[in-house]
């Protein structure tokens, strides 16, 4: 019991820790598709920025052909941009404007990052710092690309939302579409030279990584709920075989005090007669033949108990099938049961029709009779009345005797198993008797069912379906 116990913690830690390690990889994975997915948004944010530029130069380039007379907007639009890297490293920017204004601008490379990238960044930055000034940055245009770029990506927001913001992250153009919700908030500078940026405001994006990670969550807890079936089916079966083992050391225990007793006391009672003169006194040899008969009788039964038992364990247990007629079967059976020492006894036998049989094995169907007949009579007052009952269909036998409480009813078929009595030791028992019954009567094709109530009796139906002839 100690060793199950502790091979019953170790294996459940196990699990747990196991459990833990899937927990604590599975929040890694969760992070790492968070940087990933975020990293994605902000690409779809760049992206979505540098359309967002073609799209309102484009716009405005036909606005400028439409309106030749704007000659300011007109030269200021059609400004050429270049950037080139020089031999120290740094990224060297310059704008030309038709109007014979020049701008350039030295940046230095930060770390890995690569120089097409930080050339496009710089170019943005140039172009919004001369588009914005004469065509404002169409936010809704901005959305709508914004979206574009994030499905191209597989995500799939519910709600995107863009609006301007200062260095100081206070508003400088709001969008009236973001309104109260939970959302997730990215930000990236466009305009470095007048500090703006824009702050995208999305659907929260646990959903989509969750999503990302439906496969491996499924799989953690089909594994789990595997595992903990298959402890539980296992637990479940080691706790029945255990409380079989049990139940059949007790049993091994009762019989061998029961096997002593009823041979010491035969014993003993033929030693009396033996070393004691009785033949004067015909009474006390009277009582001590009694004595030993009962005894042997007893003994009888429990050997009776054994082989039954012995018997059932054997899967193909030999049936010799052959026709009985049960109104003289049963009253046989009935009259060596009155015989029986120690109580009042009286047994009725009633068959409705005299040329009731059944096939069945003849030496079975005996004890199972009278294992039923024993029961009636252990388990009864100073006298019993029990009535046995014939017909077509089924043999009853009915009781006055104390009854089965209702909630052992369910089990008094099962091996093993006693009807709990509390302090009393008053009838004896192994919990195998009705066990065999069921199990004999079901390999001859019969069954047996029990209606009882406390101090009411009992009565035990044997349906002989399929068994009438």
């Amino acid at each position: 019991m100690k060793s199950f116990r502790t091979n019953s913690i170790i294996f459940i830690s196990l699990i747990l820790a196991i459990f833990c390690c899937n927990i604590y990889y599975l929040a890694n994975l969760y992070r790492s598709i968070q940087h990933s997915v975020e990293r994605d948004v902000i690409a779809a944010l760049v992206d979505a920025d540098i359309d967002e530029l073609w799209t309102r130069a484009e716009n405005a380039q036909v606005e400028a052909m439409a309106n030749p007379e704007d000659d300011d907007s007109n030269g200021r639009l059609h400004g050429a941009f270049s950037a080139a890297q020089d031999s120290s490293g740094h990224i060297v920017s310059t704008t030309h404007y038709p109007d014979g204004t020049v701008s350039s601008e030295k940046v230095k490379l930060k770390g890995d990052e690569h120089f097409s990238n930080r050339c496009i960044e710089i170019i943005g930055s140039q172009f919004h710092a001369v588009l914005d000034y004469y065509v404002p940055v169409d936010l809704a245009l901005m959305d709508t690309i914004f979206t574009r770029h994030l499905n191209k990506k597989g995500i799939f927001p519910e709600f995107v939302g863009v609006e301007i913001i200062d260095a100081k992250g206070d508003v400088v153009r709001n969008n009236p579409n973001i309104g109260d919700g939970r959302h997730d908030i990215f930000s990236i500078c466009y305009n470095p030279g007048d500090g703006l940026y824009y702050r995208a405001y999305i659907t929260s994006l646990t959903r989509h990584i969750l999503s990302e990670m439906a496969g491996v969550i499924a799989t953690v807890l089909l594994l789990v709920a595997a595992f903990a079936l298959a402890f539980r089916y296992l637990f479940r079966t080691v706790s029945k075989f255990r409380t079989l083992e049990e139940m059949k050391d007790d049993f091994i225990n009762n019989m061998t005090h029961e096997l002593k007793t009823p041979i010491a006391i035969a014993y003993s009672a033929n030693d009396a007669l033996l070393n004691f003169d009785t033949t004067n006194d015909p009474s006390r040899k009277k009582e001590y033949l009694e004595i030993a008969n009962r005894q042997l009788r007893h003994l009888g039964e429990l050997v009776e108990s054994i082989l039954a038992m012995s018997m059932e364990r054997r899967k193909s247990m030999p049936l010799r099938p052959e026709k009985i007629l049960l109104a003289s079967f049963m009253e046989e059976i009935a009259e060596a049961q009155r015989t029986r020492c120690g109580k009042k006894i009286n047994i009725s036998v009633v068959v409705l029709e005299d040329d009731i049989s059944v096939v069945a094995d003849r030496s079975h169907l005996g004890n199972v009779m009278n294992n039923l007949i024993d029961n009636a009579i252990k388990y009864s007052g100073d006298s019993v009345d029990i009535t046995v009952t014939v017909d077509t269909g089924s043999i009853a036998v009915a009781d006055n005797g104390i009854g089965i409480p209702s909630k052992s009813i369910p089990y008094i078929f099962n091996k093993f198993y006693r009807v709990p009595q509390g302090d009393r030791q008053d009838v004896s028992g192994y919990g195998i008797g009705l066990y065999y019954v069921r199990e004999v009567l079901g390999k001859m094709g019969m069954s047996i069912s029990v209606c009882s109530r406390m101090g009411g009796g009992s009565v035990f139906t044997i349906r002989l379906s399929g068994n009438e002839v």
